[in-house]
C-alpha cells in the first residue's frame, strides 16, 4: 500500500474493515476512523478558539484528534509533557485543549475529551486538508530551562514521511507498529502515528512501558519504534521472537546495547538522529562501533568554521542554511562521525575540555556501561564530575577492590585518553542515568547526585 499524503488521507479509499489501531481488546478500522474524524472535525469547525493542544496517551484518539484539527483549519500544539504543571507553563501557547482524559485539566480552559458523546454533524472529507493553513508547535524538551516552543509547517513533516517511506517502506510492508515513545514529540509523531497512518500500517493505541513487554510483543509482522533509554534495559530479558525491524532515537546507541538488540530482537536498531528543530538529520545501522551516520537523500551537509555541522533540509527550510552545535567529522558528502555538542566543550584552566569526550572514554573501559559527564564548582574551581553505571565486570571489580581503589584505577586508565584536568575528580555510581521518557538526560538530578545531601555515595 503506497504512502499517502496527510491532506488526501481522508478522502482516499481503503477498504473500510482496515486496520487502523489496535489495543488488546478492540481495532480501529478505517471507516470508524474516518467516520470519527469527520465527526470530530465539524465539532472542532463550531469552536472560536483556533490553538488547540493535543494531550493524549492514546495513540488512536490523538490520530482523529490531529486530523480532524486539520480538516478544521485549527493550529496544533503539542506539549511533550502532560503534568498539569508544565501544561500550565506553557499556557500562553494555546486558547484550548483536547484530551483523553487521562490528565488533569487546567482551570479556566477550554477542552474537549474523547471519546465524546456522538455528534450528529459530519464534515465532508473528500477535498484535500488545507494543511497550509495549519501550523503544528512542538516543545524542545530542555530539562533545565522552559521549553522553547518551534513552529513547524505541516509541509515539512510531509516531506519527511516521503523519505521515511522511500528509505524504509517496502521493508515495513505488512507490518504493524509498536511503539515505546510518545506521539506528543516529533519522532513518535512522524513514526507511530503520522507514517503508519498515511501508509497503511496499523499502530498501537498504547506504549510498551516495560523490557518485557517490547519482547513480548516481538513478531516478523511488528516494527518497533524505541529509543536508547528502553533498549538499554534489554539485560536479562527472554528472547520471545523476532522484529521485522526496529527504529531507535534520542541519542545515539551504545554499541553493546546495538549487539543486544540483535541478539533478543533479531535486529540491530536503525537509528535515527535529528532533533525538534531540525527534524531527522541522518541514520545508521551499527555493524561496527565505528559506524558512521548517512544523511537523509534530501538533505546537504557542512561544516562551520568550528566544526558544526550545518544544514539545508526541507524539513527545515529547503532555502536557508540552519545551523547546528553538533561537532562533526564530514567523511564525504553522505557520511559523517558525530564528535558530541559545541555547548558541551568547556575551558579549565584554559584548555579545553570535552565532556563528550570524557563520555565517550568512559564507556569504552569494560568496567562501564554507561556515564554522564559534568563540571562542578569546587572549593571555587571548577572540576569535571562524572556519573558511571558499572558494566557486571566493573561491579565485580568494585566488590573486589573497593570504590576507593576502583576509583583509582579507573582514573589511571583514563590518563591514556585524557589530559589529567578532564580526568573526573568526582564518581558517582547509579543503576541508570536519569532520563525522562524521551531518552533526554536530565540535568538537573545528575547535578544533585552530588549535592552534600544526596545519598548516592562517592
Amino acid at each position: 500500500m503506497s504512502l499517502i499524503p496527510l491532506a488526501q488521507l481522508l478522502a482516499c479509499e481503503r477498504p473500510h474493515d482496515h486496520p487502523v489501531a489496535f489495543s488488546d481488546n478492540h481495532t480501529a478500522t478505517w471507516a470508524q476512523f474516518q467516520h470519527d474524524v469527520s465527526s470530530l472535525t465539524a465539532h472542532f469547525e463550531a469552536k472560536d478558539e483556533q490553538r488547540w493542544a493535543l494531550a493524549f496517551d492514546d495513540s488512536y484518539l490523538f490520530a482523529t484528534a490531529f486530523l480532524a484539527l486539520c480538516h478544521a483549519r485549527k493550529n496544533i500544539v503539542l506539549p511533550g509533557n502532560l503534568q498539569p504543571g508544565a501544561l500550565n507553563e506553557l499556557r500562553p501557547h494555546f486558547d484550548a485543549i483536547v484530551h483523553d482524559e487521562r490528565i488533569q485539566l487546567l482551570a479556566n480552559t477550554p477542552a474537549v475529551s474523547l471519546p465524546y458523546a456522538e455528534v450528529n454533524t459530519h464534515a465532508n472529507l473528500s477535498r484535500p486538508a488545507p494543511f497550509n493553513a495549519v501550523t503544528l508547535t512542538l516543545f524542545t524538551s530542555g530539562s533545565s530551562s522552559t521549553p522553547k516552543a518551534i513552529v513547524k509547517q505541516l509541509s515539512q513533516l510531509q516531506a519527511e514521511l516521503n523519505q521515511l517511506e522511500f528509505q524504509w517502506g517496502e521493508s515495513l510492508s505488512n507490518t504493524r507498529v509498536q511503539s515505546t515513545v510518545s506521539h506528543q514529540h516529533i519522532y513518535g509523531l512522524l513514526f507511530r502515528v503520522l507514517w503508519p497512518l498515511s501508509a497503511g500500517r496499523a499502530f498501537s493505541c498504547s506504549d510498551l512501558v516495560y523490557p518485557e513487554q517490547v519482547t513480548a510483543e516481538a513478531q516478523s509482522d511488528a516494527t518497533l519504534i524505541s529509543s536508547p533509554a528502553l533498549l538499554k534495559r534489554l539485560e536479562g530479558q527472554c528472547k520471545h521472537n523476532e522484529y521485522r525491524a526496529v527504529f531507535s532515537s534520542g541519542g545515539p546507541l551504545p554499541f553493546d546495547a546495538s549487539t543486544h538488540s540483535e541478539q533478543l530482537l533479531g535486529q540491530r536498531p536503525v537509528e535515527v538522529y535529528g532533533s525538534t528543530e531540525t527534524g531527522g538529520i541522518g541514520f545508521r545501522q551499527q555493524t561496527l562501533s565505528t559506524q558512521p551516520w548517512q544523511l537523509f537523500d534530501d538533505i546537504r551537509a557542512e561544516l562551520d568554521e568550528h566544526g558544526c555541522l550545518r544544514l539545508l533540509s526541507p524539513y527545515i527550510d529547503a532555502n536557508a542554511w540552519y545551523q547546528t552545535a553538533d561537532l562533526c567529522d564530514l567523511i564525504n558528502d553522505t557520511q559523517f562521525v558525530l564528535k558530541g555538542r559545541a555547548d558541551r566543550v568547556i575551558k579549565l584552566e584554559e584548555k579545553r575540555v570535552s565532556l563528550s569526550e570524557i563520555e565517550q572514554r568512559l564507556c569504552e573501559n569494560t568496567w562501564i556501561s554507561d556515564a554522564a559527564s559534568l563540571v562542578l564548582s569546587l572549593d571555587e574551581r571548577q572540576v569535571v564530575a562524572a556519573v558511571v553505571v558499572l558494566s557486571p565486570e566493573g561491579q565485580r571489580k568494585v566488590a573486589d577492590v573497593g570504590k576507593g581503589k576502583f576509583q583509582l584505577a579507573l582514573r589511571q586508565q583514563l590518563r591514556d585518553w585524557l589530559e589529567p584536568i578532564a580526568i573526573p575528580r568526582q564518581l558517582r555510581f547509579v543503576n541508570a542515568i536519569p532520563q525522562n521518557s524521551q531518552g533526554k538526560r536530565q540535568k538537573q538530578v545528575i547535578e544533585s547526585l552530588f549535592s552534600p545531601t544526596s545519598s548516592t555515595n562517592e
